[in-house]
């Protein structure tokens, strides 16, 4: 291992120059004496460098094969520096974050495992509580439909027969709906003879409002649904058929609210409260308005519904409201 320059020889012909120069200087002028003192004393200085170095250069174990490790170690920390951070600090961190990572995707299969356990626990969980609810609901069918029959009855099917057909639980694990495995639908005969066919392909949109009713009430006691709107019930009915729906959803109001749009005089009757919706046009534009019925005004609005204002209807009127009227007209 060489410390000096490869150009030493050109340093020692021009310190050989230098001292030539100050002889010469010497010779001109005397005074320049210390010059030359001090250039003798600086090459003296140097050939004792040469010679420490030398020594020193002597002692060291020079490893190429070592020297090469280190600078392609140095290369490899200037590469991660580039790519994972600033500090040789931010890319021990980025090894810590790796090698989490890598022993997390090593130990998958039996995370993956872990998980499909208890995957398969759930869907027997599930098919085991779905089968349980259509077992319940096979068991109860029979019972709602003679229960439904007698309340379309009431209401003017007399010959009626209301049915739920529920499909086969899926026997494969899938997705769940709200209502379980089942495939629940209402079916409807109005008319003797004819086959129970979905309630929602065949019926009107009376007949199946007075399904519905007939349900309600059927389930009043069963669920908890706190407001029903019936809007005209009683379509295409009247006598007393339009009581007994009135009837029924007085009855169904001790347990919950209803509301309801009616024509018939018979079924305003058995509210609790009594509004009136009007029509009227306003600055060329049509305004529906809404009120409250104090008593008289309802035995006017039932006269009304029921076809005039004659003595026979408000008494007819009266006698519907019975006592919910203080005070009877003239």
């Amino acid at each position: 291992m060489r410390l000096l320059s490869e150009d030493e020889s050109s340093l020692a012909a021009q310190a050989g120059a230098l001292g030539r120069a100050l002889q010469e200087l010497k010779r001109l002028d005397p005074d320049a004496v210390c010059l030359l003192s001090l250039h003798e004393q600086a090459l003296s200085f140097l050939r004792d460098l040469q010679s420490d170095l030398s020594h020193y250069a002597d002692k060291l174990d020079s490893d190429p094969a070592r020297l090469q490790s280190l600078e392609e170690r140095l290369n490899l920390i200037q590469s991660l520096r580039r790519k994972y951070g600033a500090t040789v600090a931010d890319v021990i961190e980025s090894g810590e974050q790796a090698r989490q990572k890598l022993q997390s995707l090593e130990q998958r299969d039996a995370e993956l495992e872990r998980i499909n356990s208890g995957l398969r626990k759930t869907h027997a969980e599930l098919k085991r509580v779905g089968e349980e609810l259509s077992a319940r609901r096979r068991k109860l069918i029979p019972k709602l439909s003679r229960t439904v029959d007698k309340q379309l009855a009431d209401l003017g099917f007399k010959q009626s027969h209301f049915d739920v057909a529920v499909g086969a639980p899926h026997s494969a694990l899938c997705t769940p709906q709200s209502t379980g495995f089942d495939q629940v639908q209402f079916q409807f005969a109005p008319n003797p003879g004819e086959p129970a066919r979905p309630l929602r392909a065949i019926a009107s949109s009376g007949e199946i409002a007075r399904v519905m009713l007939a349900l309600k009430t059927v389930l009043a006691a069963q669920d908890d649904i706190p407001v029903l709107v019936f809007d005209e019930v009683d379509a295409n009915v009247g006598g007393e058929t339009a009581n007994a729906v009135g009837d029924k959803m007085r009855r169904l109001g001790e347990h919950r609210q209803v509301v309801c749009i009616t024509h018939l005089a018979p079924v305003a009757a058995c509210a609790s409260a009594h509004y009136v919706v009007t029509k009227e046009t306003k600055l060329l534009r049509t305004v529906t308005n809404i009120r409250l019925l104090e008593s008289k005004e309802r035995v006017t609005e039932l006269a009304r519904m029921l076809g005039g204002q004659s003595d026979a209807a408000r008494k007819h009127a009266e006698a519907l409201l019975k006592d919910d009227v203080a005070e009877p007209s003239p």
